[in-house]
């Protein structure tokens, strides 16, 4: 099979017809073989009867129903292992992104022997309240990934089958799968300037907890991928740190105090200056940090998938 198409959705039954049936025309003028993969979010509206009323028009679409809401990431992991084709394309229900795409995304992906494409609605209809925070994720997430895209979180994307099979994506996640993917070996990452059209049905899901959430996603993924196998590395050296720290503190005032004895000079107790408090938490933060260290190592070593790595290829 040529393409899968991924598209996870909340409460979208408006766009359903008209989405389908717009990526169906395009994948017969351009005779791809292909399917379509619904994965409906835990929709409280018609969606999953709209689904199962295009099934039965449309053999090529497949649906997949969440019993909950569980978020875009969620769908897009069940999606990714439900696909069968040779290029994964994602797009979102609303209609915002255009199956016209679909063509060059998959010559790009065939031609160049690229692993991923991240589309860039370089043009957007979006409110300000929505541009703005993703204009500050996508630099936040340049300068944390060293991936030059201008915009990560771009639901139009194009993969090579083996990416979506690799990655899992949860959380808030799928902001970043290009740094999930690139942490998993996959560096071959391209930028494709597509058309982002204005919504027609429903309303937009986007909300400020997310703009909490995707941040805090971003540290997770750039911890995991940096540290994920040797947490002692950044938790021991910042213990030690602030150890050494909280030694060298204590040590400069109790020295303090006896030159001052023996110059016979005025002098505080060593419990009365602020800096010996400071010292001794920095001991005791470092030693707990340390510590975390150390037993974040120990989970880390015993856990099953400790010396699991991705092959690309091998010969016997």
């Amino acid at each position: 099979m040529d393409i899968s198409v991924v598209v996870p959705l909340f409460n979208e039954d408006e766009s359903l017809p008209e989405l389908t049936a717009w990526i169906d025309k395009v994948m017969v003028e351009n005779n791809f073989s292909y399917e379509i993969v619904l994965v409906d979010d835990g929709s409280t509206d018609q969606s999953w009867a709209v689904i199962e009323s295009l099934r039965l028009q449309n053999p090529a679409i497949k649906g997949i129903k969440f019993r909950r809401n569980y978020g875009k990431s969620a769908a897009l992991n069940v999606g990714f292992e439900a696909t069968q084709g040779d290029v994964v394309i994602t797009m979102d229900a609303d209609l915002q992104d255009s199956p016209d795409e679909i063509p060059e995304l998959y010559r790009r992906i065939k031609e160049e022997k690229l692993d991923l494409i991240s589309g860039w609605k370089k043009k957007r209809y979006d409110p300000i309240t929505k541009t703005v925070p993703t204009k500050l994720f996508n630099a936040a997430t340049r300068k944390m990934s060293g991936i030059e895209l201008n915009d990560f979180n771009c639901g139009l994307k194009a993969y090579r089958s083996d990416v979506v099979k690799t990655i899992e994506v949860y959380g808030e996640m799928h902001r970043y799968i290009p740094v999930i993917a690139k942490w998993a070996g996959f560096n071959k990452i391209a930028e494709q300037v597509v058309e982002h059209r204005a919504r027609k049905y429903g309303t937009t899901k986007f909300g400020f907890s997310r703009f909490i959430n995707g941040f805090l996603d971003l540290l997770s993924i750039f911890f995991v991928g940096k540290f994920g196998k040797r947490p002692m590395h950044f938790f021991g050296s910042l213990g030690v740190l602030s150890f050494f720290l909280g030694i060298i503190m204590s040590l400069y005032v109790l020295v303090e105090k006896q030159v001052l004895i023996w110059k016979g000079l005025a002098y505080r107790d060593v419990t009365q200056q602020p800096l010996f408090y400071l010292s001794l938490v920095a001991i005791v933060v470092g030693s707990q940090m340390f510590l975390a260290g150390f037993i974040a190592e120990l989970l880390s070593r015993n856990a099953p998938e400790r010396n699991q790595y991705l092959i690309e290829k091998e010969l016997k």
